[in-house]
């Protein structure tokens, strides 16, 4: 599975010698094998990564971040811990599916390729996938917009400063504010720090969940995928150049700092695609807002044409035998993921030259047969309607813009005026991992040390915080 993207016999998994990243603002790649065992013999490098991840401080703060339903409860829904550990689960699954069909595809490559990719590729995918949404705020996607809107509605003195003492694509990182490109700093960044390259994960892994390989300036331009958005901040474009060079990725813009997809990125998108289109029923279900009907009529319909084990007559069959309707739901669930988990499998190896070029211009879930793909955008129609748009939806975004909002106009405020009583007082707050200089010339830095401190915070925290620096609540002496 060589090619353009792939740097070395295999494509771009970081085999023989160039998985390691230890990047920090472009750091030079490590100099261990990215197959190679740990201490012990214990633990491949990706293994590592992914042990790395869920043991991290950043990785906890999911559970208490809203996925999409308010935390908490009285019916437990998912977070954005559980959903990412889902996610990672479907992803190793995915990533073995896709291992073995590339190693019986290349049988004759040699026992280094077979071994990756039966036995390590699961792992690049589970990682990758663990590690999705690690950069994303408070309250959700409204977290994000929070932040966005905060900086686009900036007035009279304090825009005149951030427009110009900031370029253009730092600015942006800003005013398009993305959770993916926030995922890529906390990883690789080491903030306040000595040791250099943040979690020091492999460069597949990191490679891996960049979705929107473009820094702000260029992205945001729908015309293609990989500019739908951004994937890194104007601080981290050295690391993702590294990334990029050390994987033979190549660029799609020129001089500009827009790249090819990485091929795995398709496989951890499809593992997130997968998983919130089926679980959001699954919660919308528990809490009364669709019912058992539907998500029957729906989800059975993709074994229409199913023969054996998938057909729809077993599947009914199985389905009507169980009394409760949670584990109806949960049956369903667990089959039509496996369902896809071998069509997204077949999409791929279908389109692996167009991978390996950089040239697939759609997500792999984008490729279903059509009659699938139809109901798969009826589940999303379905979604925006009775889920996305719920009250309580609605009303924990317009929390999130409240909080987020708050915040950011006393801190932000702060590192303008960083002199004054309350400004000396609010910047004790911050975390000395966020590092505030203070000093002329270095707002832009000061400001990522902000919206990191922030997007880092849980739900219940940034509340707490947010109405104790108001006033609203007198905080007590402990």
């Amino acid at each position: 599975m060589g090619g353009a993207a792939g740097g070395v016999p295999g494509g771009v998994s970081g085999v023989a010698g160039s998985g390691v990243s230890g990047v920090a603002g472009g750091g030079v790649p490590g100099s261990v094998p990215a197959g190679a065992m740990g201490e012990g013999n214990v633990r491949t490098s990706f293994l590592r990564d992914y042990d790395r991840i869920i043991f991290s401080s950043a990785f906890r703060r999911l559970q208490n971040k809203t996925q999409v339903f308010p935390l908490p409860g009285p019916v437990f829904v998912h977070n954005r811990l559980t959903h990412s550990l889902e996610v990672a689960s479907v992803g190793r699954s995915l990533g073995k599916a896709v291992g073995d069909a590339i190693a019986g595809r290349y049988a004759d490559w040699g026992e280094e390729f077979e071994e990756f990719y039966k036995y390590e590729l699961p792992s690049v995918i589970a990682a990758g996938c663990l590690a999705h949404d690690i950069g994303n705020p408070p309250f959700g996607h409204s977290g994000e917009d929070a932040i966005r809107n905060f900086f686009r509605e900036l007035t009279g003195d304090a825009r005149k400063r951030y427009e110009g003492e900031l370029s253009q694509n730092q600015q942006r990182d800003f005013l398009y504010f993305e959770g993916n490109a926030n995922a890529f700093r906390t990883l690789t960044h080491n903030f306040n720090e000595r040791a250099l390259g943040g979690f020091r994960l492999t460069y597949a892994t990191l490679a891996s969940i960049v979705k929107y390989p473009s820094d702000s300036l260029n992205g945001f331009n729908k015309q293609q995928l990989v500019t739908k958005k951004s994937g890194f901040f104007d601080s981290e474009v050295d690391t993702y150049k590294a990334i990029a060079g050390e994987l033979g990725i190549p660029r799609r813009g020129g001089d500009l700092n827009v790249y090819a997809r990485h091929p795995y990125v398709y496989l951890v998108e499809a593992a997130d695609d997968i998983c919130y289109r089926i679980i959001d029923f699954e919660d919308a279900h528990r809490l009364n807002i669709i019912s058992i009907e539907t998500i029957r009529d729906l989800f059975l319909s993709f074994f229409d044409d199913e023969k054996g084990y998938n057909s729809r007559e077993r599947v009914e069959k199985t389905f009507h035998e169980i009394n409760d309707d949670n584990q109806k739901v949960q049956y369903l669930r667990a089959m039509l993921i496996n369902l896809l988990i071998f069509r997204v499998r077949d999409i791929f190896m279908d389109r692996e030259q167009l991978l390996l070029e950089g040239n697939l211009e759609k997500s792999l879930i984008d490729y279903l047969p059509p009659r699938e793909l139809a109901l798969m955008k009826k589940i999303d129609a379905f979604s925006v309607e009775h889920i996305y748009n719920h009250r309580s939806v609605v009303e924990i975004e317009i929390a999130g813009y409240n909080v987020i909002g708050g915040m950011l106009k006393e801190f932000f405020g702060a590192v303008l005026s960083p002199r004054s009583v309350k400004s000396e007082k609010l910047l004790q707050l911050i975390s000395k991992q966020f590092v505030i200089s203070r000093e002329p010339g270095h707002l832009y830095g000061d400001i990522q040390s902000v919206v990191d401190f922030i997007s880092g915070m849980t739900d219940l925290y940034a509340v707490d915080l947010y109405r104790k620096i108001t006033g609203m609540t007198f905080p007590q002496i402990r």
